[in-house]
């Protein structure tokens, strides 16, 4: 039962319980009855995973309820599929609203889906336009809400971002500190890590700056005064302010609406960030006291996660490997424990450079231009779009099959647990997403292929191969490769 609801049609909270209570008396009258009052206040029906409803769904489970009252349809759910889900659950048992009946007929069926197909019609109107009275805003050079960056104030009045003095200070340092006009600091990291010591708070109030706040940081356009609304495709993203999960995707950059707002960093600084960028987990990889000739350029294909090297202990031997498992706290993804020995690893990707050197066809070609790797980040960012799709497919389709009974002796413990990991999948492949479409904004300022491999011949020709040593191995090959991604049954390696 949503805030947004009761403004629209008068109803509050206490008149929707008082009328459940009354239909609930008059259906077993005679009998004891005991209420259970679920209630979801402020939450959208947008959303299946609502506190009490769940709650109400998991007691209705264990015999805790016998029949569930409902003021509305629109208020059991806005989702038609969700809907679905819920009246197959409670009409085991009994399931019943004070406005409207439903009977178990084909018609009622009917009446039943066609209420709920018009309930989620009409949220997506209402988002419809909320989201072009926001555009109409942005196109007029107005900030439409506060989105909370670090280093500015949201003016309410003005409708636009003004400098908070004592945060810009904060990113001035940040910038400082990674392009080296401050002295002392390990790349991300190592800010990160100081601004942690100084205690200094983030825009939220947490007391621990971790890498990627310090990277969002470093990669904004805001500080050089470009600020881009309607860039992210959030619908539904009330559910952000009740701590409901919700998905997120980027808008083609045709459809992004700049604003200009005060400059904080001057853009030949930030430019010049964006260039350590993209070699900063090259940069500040392996700094352990073992050396890993992969550090910081393999991750897991099956979790997303970045495989590290270390020493780890197998059948009472000491080996060295790489592996995407992380201990460290607060980790969102542990890992799913993909591991690979560091010398079999090293030797198929330090042969896949020397392959490339040899069989470069005149490296040098002035014809030789950035088409070239904007057609390898295309193909990649197909490739994880495809992936995206597929998944969202299989999901919807093991959700049709809970809801038309398909799924025989399987529990709603254990459809829970594979939408679960199907969200996981998604959020991770929707993450390497994110990281190509910043790849493919950053490109331009990287050196072309050409370029590297022209460097790679002057270090190799003439030179017999024993006679590289570690340096020299992990220069070319950072030189050369830009990514690898591991599975037991397959290796995948990206070039520039």
């Amino acid at each position: 039962m949503s805030t947004e609801e009761q403004a629209k049609h008068g109803f509050s909270l206490e008149h929707q319980l008082r009328e459940c209570k009354r239909v609930a008396s008059k259906d077993f009258s005679g009998q004891d009855i005991e209420f259970l009052e679920y209630t979801d206040d402020g939450y959208s029906g947008e959303y299946l995973e609502r506190p009490n409803l769940t709650k109400l769904r998991q007691d209705f489970k264990n015999g805790m309820v016998d029949h569930v009252f409902c003021y509305d349809l629109d208020r059991l759910a806005r989702n038609l599929v969700h809907q679905l889900i819920l009246d197959a659950e409670f009409s085991k048992k009994g399931l019943s609203f004070v406005v409207g009946d439903y009977q178990n007929t084909p018609e009622g069926k009917m009446f039943f889906q066609m209420r709920g197909a018009i309930a989620e019609f009409e949220k997506a109107k209402i988002n419809e336009r909320m989201s072009n009275g926001r555009k109409t805003k942005a196109l007029k050079g107005q900030v439409v809400k506060n989105y909370h960056v670090f280093g500015y104030e949201f003016d309410k009045v003005l409708n636009q971002m003004v400098i908070n003095e004592s945060e810009a200070e904060i990113v001035r340092f940040i910038f400082d500190a990674f392009t080296g006009k401050q002295n002392g600091f390990k790349g991300i990291n190592g800010i990160a890590k100081h601004l942690t010591e100084q205690g200094i708070p983030t825009k939220k109030g947490n007391v621990t700056w971790h890498r990627q706040v310090v990277r969002q940081i470093l990669m904004s356009k805001t500080y050089i005064g470009e600020f881009y609304q309607n860039r992210w495709d959030s619908r539904g993203s009330l559910g952000r302010r009740f701590g409901q999960e919700f998905h997120v995707s980027i808008r083609p950059p045709e459809e992004w609406i700049r604003v200009e707002c005060p400059v904080i960093i001057e853009k030949s600084q930030f430019e010049y960030a964006q260039k350590l960028l993209g070699v900063s987990r090259q940069r500040w990889a392996g700094t352990s006291k073992n050396q890993y000739l992969l550090s910081g350029l393999v991750r897991c294909m099956r979790c997303g996660n970045t495989m590290a090297g270390r020493n780890a202990k197998n059948w009472g031997t000491y080996i060295f490997e790489y592996t995407d498992v992380k201990n460290t706290a607060g980790a969102k993804n542990h890992g799913c424990g993909a591991r690979v020995k560091c010398s079999v690893l090293d030797e198929i990707v330090w042969n896949r450079v020397l392959d490339e050197i040899r069989n470069a066809n005149n490296p040098i070609d002035d014809n030789y231009n950035s088409t070239d790797i904007e057609k390898r980040i295309f193909q990649e960012r197909e490739r994880i779009e495809k992936a995206i799709e597929k998944k969202e497919i299989a999901r919807k389709q093991f959700i049709k099959s809970v809801v038309s009974g398909h799924m025989v002796g399987i529990s709603q413990d254990e459809i829970n647990g594979a939408l679960m990991e199907s969200n996981r999948e998604i959020e991770t492949l929707k993450g390497q997403l994110a990281e190509t479409l910043n790849n493919q904004a950053q490109r331009e300022l990287q050196g072309t292929r050409r370029d590297r491999i022209r460097e790679a011949m002057a270090r190799y020709i003439g030179r017999p191969t024993d006679d590289f040593g570690f340096e020299d191995k992990k220069h070319l090959i950072r030189l050369l490769i830009r990514e690898i991604r591991y599975d037991s049954d397959n290796i995948e390696i990206s070039t520039f």
